[in-house]
């Protein structure tokens, strides 16, 4: 990726955070429960490396984009893996270092913070409970169980609806992500993005982002001056 472009210099009223890649290191539990559903459906069992490709995206698109499903396969490989997630991979995660302290940071400055993450909105939440970072956030949006609500565009304009309701002030609002998908769907709705490199993205990803930064001590720069 680029090297970050610390020249963005806004005072930003509202910060939304993709959750997989960005908040939390998650491919280890998602890539196991992944291989688990794979195997289950007899299907070859990809490398690490292209395991990883799953992670970010909606897990209907990655099923038919490198498992070459139907979308009836998909969606029957999609309910195998939410049972392998919540038993086994939920929390084979971390919370990345440094991301605690800036979320803590910007809650401090009283800037309001949002979850917008292609995960299911009662996983997304029972993992920032787990991490005890559910307080940091006014809202935390996530893919509808029945995946009607899952492309990340749909998903931001949902947190933005809610953030509305609760009288936030969206004008200088910024995403931070670590995929394409990210930059994509805030893009949707005029949001920039930073892209953070300790995700999951390929140096490619970062294209039509304002900023890339390589550490949380970069990103609460760009986020708090």
């Amino acid at each position: 990726m680029t090297n970050p472009t610390l020249t963005v210099t806004r005072t930003w009223t509202c910060v939304l955070f993709d959750l997989d890649g960005t908040i939390t290191d998650s491919a280890p539990g998602i890539t196991k429960s992944i291989a688990a559903t794979l195997q289950t459906l007899g299907l070859p069992i990809p490398s690490p490396a292209e395991l990883v490709e799953y992670v970010g995206p909606p897990l209907l698109d990655s099923f038919r984009e490198f498992a070459h499903m139907t979308d009836a396969e998909a969606r029957e490989a999609l309910a195998i893996y939410r049972t392998s997630y919540h038993a086994d991979g939920a929390f084979d995660s971390a919370v990345f270092p440094g991301v605690r302290g800036v979320l803590k940071r910007l809650t401090d400055a009283g800037i309001p913070l949002a979850v917008a993450t292609s995960k299911p909105e009662l996983q997304a939440r029972r993992i920032l409970d787990h991490f005890g970072l559910t307080e940091y956030f006014d809202v935390i949006c996530g893919a509808s169980e029945d995946e009607t609500r899952s492309a990340k565009g749909d998903v931001v304009a949902e947190a933005l609806r809610r953030l509305t309701e609760q009288g936030v002030d969206l004008s200088q609002t910024v995403m931070v992500g670590d995929r394409s998908h990210d930059v994509e769907g805030a893009a949707e709705h005029g949001l920039p993005t930073i892209l953070v490199e300790w995700g999951y993205g390929s140096p490619a990803e970062a294209a039509g982002a304002i900023a890339v930064v390589h550490s949380t001590d970069q990103l609460n720069a760009l986020l708090l001056g």
